[in-house]
């Protein structure tokens, strides 16, 4: 039986959640790449797939709207342009060019060596994008409260339970849960069940969905 994986950016690579019927398999993954050798029939992946050439991405729109007051979990995803920048002083200027004068923040900026390692590979049609605080907040049918706290980490063990009764062993942190998460909606996509944000989304310049799977 093949399984679907969920990937979440952590410190120095990635965490996966292999998940083949109710068993689960922690991963450490170096790369995108190494995900993508990983024999599952989808990738739920917390990162941009489908760039903006210019201006916002009407998923990420949605989804804050959707958060409401948590909203900031959600990061608007840089223009494409900005993967060309070497440095944070070059991204910020391509970043107000391209985004009607918008400027980009730090942690935006931490991101982008991820986004163009998932650009790369963006064309695997086992890839689609998820945001692991939509999918939780369409699992447990609410926004959680923050995820670095011992109540929101016991939130979301209780939600993904939900799916998996007998779930037992979650890695320290919330990278693996945020994982597991993006496994849910990569099987929901699988099975012909997920929402997409927007329902009709666009496409990139490269002819990639700009959506987030959930």
């Amino acid at each position: 039986m093949t399984g679907v994986l969920g990937v979440d950016g952590a410190r120095g690579g990635w965490v996966g959640a292999l998940v083949v019927g109710a068993k689960v398999t922690w991963l450490t993954l170096p790369s995108v790449a190494a995900a993508l050798a990983v024999d599952a029939e989808v990738v739920g992946i917390d990162m941009p797939v489908g760039l903006p050439a210019t201006g916002r991405r009407e998923c990420d729109l949605l989804a804050k709207r959707e958060l409401g007051a948590a909203h900031p979990r959600v990061f608007l995803a840089p223009p494409r342009g900005v993967l060309t920048a070497t440095s944070y002083a070059e991204a910020g200027a391509l970043h107000r060019d391209l985004a009607a004068g918008a400027g980009m923040s730090v942690q935006t900026w931490n991101l982008v060596p991820k986004i163009r390692e998932v650009d790369a590979v963006a064309d695997d049609v086992r890839v689609v994008e998820v945001h692991p605080e939509l999918s939780f907040a369409v699992l447990a049918g609410r926004p959680l409260v923050a995820k670095r706290s011992a109540a929101g980490r016991a939130d979301r063990i209780e939600a993904l339970r939900r799916w998996l009764p007998d779930l037992v062993q979650v890695p320290p942190g919330d990278d693996g849960l945020d994982a597991l998460a993006a496994a849910w909606s990569a099987l929901r996509w699988l099975l012909g069940t997920a929402r997409t944000l927007p329902a009709d989304p666009p496409r990139d310049e490269l002819g990639r969905p700009m959506r987030i799977v959930s």
